[in-house]
């Protein structure tokens, strides 16, 4: 391009526009080279577009930062590589090219645009709404995200549902649904019937990510049920519980710290005396506790007062008190786990640990546990 400029300095001022003209398809040939091959990604958007037609949209933008808006010429100059394939009228941008591709393959934009969603790292709203727009898909006001256990299902679904996006993450099988109404779940259950799924809960669309995320760790949470009893889960039920388990060591922490009072007892003494303090915070009292554990009111007293004993004036402390019912609560919830992973076939627990294993480090520490 330099030498170009140059050529063009040593002749007249008057000739300068002709011979810029007459040099410029050779130029933006040279460009558009340049730009396949030092810009990833430009390769890929322009691999189904003939070359001179790129030349061509490189030409006419050159043309217009040159302050003129007439479209180039067919044929104009010896040094031209067009001939009678130039296209007549003006050209679209070069800007314009990839989304012209997507719009020739709507579904290879509806692939891209669920690898977008379901990024740790969303778009920007602005490219969000471009690859929506290229995929032919109305962005929504909410998303789920549909955790499933075959790909073969994911496929069935979205080919039977309106706008509804199916892939993979890290292995599993996903389906991305629009949610005009987060708070309608009747019509997902429906979709659903007959399926074991965990549907995640309704974010917007840039929070699609975190439903899926969610909706995968609720799948992997719940035993696999008999097919009769297959039915869908939804991650809204299941809020606290996923909170507690958000980081199974930091919950080990806090039970052993918070319960380490009963650690002398005998697992039976342990056991009974943590349902009956369990019982006591959430009923706020000996009656309400005994009737959960079906045991006269006086045999809670009697518990309560060797709780008492225990753990001295904490249980007078509100902020105690509500880090032990976390304790209590996480510490029941991570033995249920334990005991349903161990009626799992040992072939699906191996299937399940081959889906999580290609998760990356940061993405892995965020759902610790979840």
């Amino acid at each position: 391009m330099s030498d170009l400029l140059n050529h063009i300095r040593t002749r007249p001022r008057g000739e300068w526009p002709q011979l810029l003209r007459k040099e410029l398809p050779a130029l933006a040939a040279e460009i558009a080279k340049e730009l396949r091959d030092s810009i990833p990604g430009i390769s890929a958007h322009v691999a189904d577009i003939d070359d001179e037609v790129v030349n061509q949209h490189v030409e006419s933008a050159l043309l217009t930062a040159l302050g003129s808006h007439e479209p180039p010429a067919a044929g104009q100059g010896e040094g031209s590589p067009r001939g009678r394939d130039a296209h007549d009228g003006p050209l679209p941008s070069l800007s314009a090219i990839p989304s012209q591709r997507s719009n020739a393959r709507p579904e290879q934009a509806r692939r891209e645009l669920f690898t977008a969603l379901t990024s740790d790292t969303p778009p920007s709203e602005q490219a969000l709404a471009e690859l929506a727009g290229a995929a032919r898909w109305p962005l929504p006001d909410f998303v789920r995200a549909i955790a499933l256990t075959s790909p073969g299902e994911a496929q069935q679904l979205a080919a039977g549902t309106d706008g509804a996006l199916a892939g993979m993450v890290c292995g599993q099988p996903c389906l991305l649904l629009p949610t005009p109404d987060p708070e309608a779940r009747t019509e997902v259950a429906t979709t659903l019937r007959g399926r074991f799924a965990a549907v995640g809960h309704p974010v917007p669309p840039r929070d699609t990510a975190s439903s899926q995320r969610w909706a995968v760790r609720l799948l992997n949470l719940i035993p696999t049920p008999s097919a009769p009893d297959a039915r869908a889960v939804f991650v809204d039920d299941h809020l606290s519980a996923l909170m507690l388990l958000q980081d199974e060591h930091l919950a080990h922490a806090l039970a052993a710290r918070r319960l380490r009072p009963l650690a002398d007892l005998t697992p039976r003494q342990s056991e009974r005396l943590e349902d009956t303090l369990l019982a006591w915070l959430e009923g706020g009292g000996a009656p309400e506790a005994a009737k959960a554990l079906s045991v006269h009111p006086q045999t809670v007293r009697y518990r309560m007062r060797q709780l008492e004993k225990l753990f001295g004036p904490d249980l007078r402390d509100p902020r105690t008190r509500f880090e032990l019912e976390m304790a209590l609560h996480s510490r029941r919830l991570m033995a249920q786990v334990q005991q349903q992973q161990a009626r799992v076939p040992r072939r699906t627990r191996t299937a399940t640990a081959e889906i999580q294993q290609p998760q990356d480090a940061a993405r892995m520490a965020r759902v610790n546990g979840l």
